[in-house]
């Protein structure tokens, strides 16, 4: 009887690459041993710009199903994250840090556009000196409803919306101000004398910032407990704000944008600080602090969708005024709704992810929302404190 033929020997395993650094074998992108990446710097270019562009962009089905829970589902994301569900979801350091940009970078150029278009009808600071310098009553009134009608055609543009039409309709106030002072100074100065001012005899404006003849070099800033290099910051910085007050009074453009540019840094200093908040507020949950951290990523990133949802419709609505005017109105009552669902949002977060009652969640929203508006107060006065400096 044939006996049957012996298997063929096995094929001996393929051997695996060998780690560079330390010579151990490869069974990843990284070395086990050493964590020494495969991929390194000597590769092709093209290469190099895709992980790049991973890296930065991330652009993939995550961000789809980032986006759409994060400004429908409040607090859905910070829970999955806390579940351990995290690799389908962007980031929430990455999802804030590119909203944030994309957000400020929206409102900079709507900011922008408005300004030149209030601009090309407006000069800051013109109307205010004619009505100061005028000589009479009829001539105080006579300047006064030119200023006004210039303006109000201003307003009529279909460019200028958001922060440009506010800046309008404080201009007028002050021209009315103003127009009412110099009558009342004129009053004054014939109930004296009978005689119509000199030709010297302008009203100061009110509103400019007084430094009282203050000359750095002669009386430089001194802080005792500060070293001679932050003395000195502190003087040129102050020199500086003195010289942009009358720039900024003739056209304010360059100081918003600068501050707007400024707001970005200072928001991502305060966010720790909320997360802060949060962690005193809701201390008997004893949930750690990173945890309060990402529900803060979460929920700025949120506020920054908002803006940029909010910011794109007003830019629409500007554009509508004139091209569709059946569109005004709709976007007035879009704007209107985006709006309120900023705080809706975030009072529903802190209720789904603490879990706690209404009343409780009600009471400690509340409180959050004062904390914070104070500390966002002061930020937003630190950005147009540096931009101001630094303009």
């Amino acid at each position: 009887m044939e006996s049957a033929p012996s298997p063929a020997p096995a094929a001996p395993p393929a051997a695996y690459p060998l780690c560079s650094n330390c010579g151990a074998e490869l069974h990843g992108p990284h070395c086990y041993s050493c964590g020494q990446p495969v991929k390194g710097m000597i590769r092709p270019l093209s290469s190099m710009l895709h992980d790049v562009a991973d890296t930065i962009f991330n652009i993939d089905s995550r961000i789809f199903r980032t986006l759409l829970p994060l400004y429908f589902r409040p607090g859905y994301l910070s829970i999955e994250y806390f579940a351990g569900r995290r690799v389908r979801y962007v980031t929430p350091f990455r999802l804030y840090f590119f909203l944030s940009v994309a957000a400020f970078l929206l409102m900079q150029t709507g900011l922008d556009s408005s300004f030149d278009a209030a601009r090309d009808a407006i000069h800051f600071g013109d109307s205010n000196t004619q009505i100061a310098s005028a000589r009479t009553p009829e001539d105080v009134l006579a300047r006064r409803d030119a200023a006004l009608a210039e303006l109000d055609k201003a307003l009529s543009l279909p460019g200028v919306v958001g922060e440009a039409r506010t800046e309008i309709e404080k201009q007028q106030e002050k021209i009315r101000a103003q127009a009412q002072r110099r009558l009342d100074r004129l009053a004054e100065r014939k109930a004296k004398n009978g005689d119509a001012p000199a030709k010297g005899d302008a009203d100061k404006n009110d509103d400019d910032l007084d430094f009282h003849g203050w000359d750095p070099k002669k009386d430089p800033v001194h802080v005792a407990w500060l070293p001679a290099f932050a003395n000195a910051k502190l003087t040129n910085a102050f020199a500086r704000m003195r010289d942009n007050v009358p720039r900024i009074k003739q056209d304010p453009k360059p100081f918003l944008i600068g501050a707007f540019g400024t707001l970005p840094q200072v928001l991502f200093v305060l966010m720790p600080l909320f997360a802060l908040l949060l962690k005193v507020f809701y201390l008997f949950k004893r949930r750690l602090y990173m945890e309060h951290l990402i529900v803060a990523l979460h929920s700025h990133a949120f506020v920054f969708q908002s803006l940029i949802f909010i910011t794109l419709a007003i830019l629409l609505r500007g554009w509508a005024r004139s091209a569709a005017p059946w569109l005004d109105m709709l976007l007035g009552w879009l704007i209107f709704a985006m709006c309120w669902w900023v705080p809706i949002n975030l009072f529903l977060t802190a209720k789904k992810v603490y879990r706690q009652g209404w009343i409780f969640t009600t009471l400690k929203f509340g409180l959050i929302g004062i904390c914070y508006t104070i500390m966002i107060s002061f930020g937003i006065v630190a950005a147009f404190a540096i931009s101001l400096a630094t303009t």
